[in-house]
């Protein structure tokens, strides 16, 4: 089965709560280096309000960005330790986001997730193609 690499699942994963993370400890130090001057306050509460929009698409979208591994018969979606696999019968839905390269995928009864794609995606004279190579001949024709 195929997955995506692990640096590129945890870049992307918690690259949102990192730099809000920064940009939090940016405001703090700000905040605490120029007391009461108008342009402190106002550097402050655009990093804080940055870092508090960071966090929030963090833990709105990307904490739902699984691990993934799949080949033309079977989906396994990983968490952690375990292991759960899934046939193609039961996918309802599977799209590319194609601006930050990921597939979103909804699975009959389960809520939607989203995986990286194992190999790299390039675009062919600025268009993507319509369907991915992994995807058995009867989903990528319905």
């Amino acid at each position: 089965m195929k997955e995506a690499s692990l640096v590129k699942f945890y870049f992307i994963r918690y690259f949102f709560l990192a730099f809000g993370s920064l940009q939090g400890l940016a405001a703090t130090v700000l905040l605490l280096q120029f007391h009461d001057t108008p342009k402190s306050r106002f550097a402050v509460f655009v990093l804080f309000t940055l870092a508090m929009i960071l966090f929030s698409v963090h833990f709105l979208v990307f904490a739902k960005v699984k691990r993934v591994a799949m080949n033309k018969k079977k989906i396994a979606i990983i968490f952690g330790d375990r292991t759960k696999q899934f046939d193609w019968d039961d996918v309802k839905e599977l799209k590319l986001i194609h601006f930050l390269n990921m597939y979103s995928l909804k699975l009959k009864g389960k809520k939607r997730i989203y995986f990286l794609p194992a190999h790299d995606s390039a675009a062919l004279f600025g268009l993507f193609p319509d369907e991915p190579a992994f995807l058995p001949k009867k989903l990528s024709k319905a």
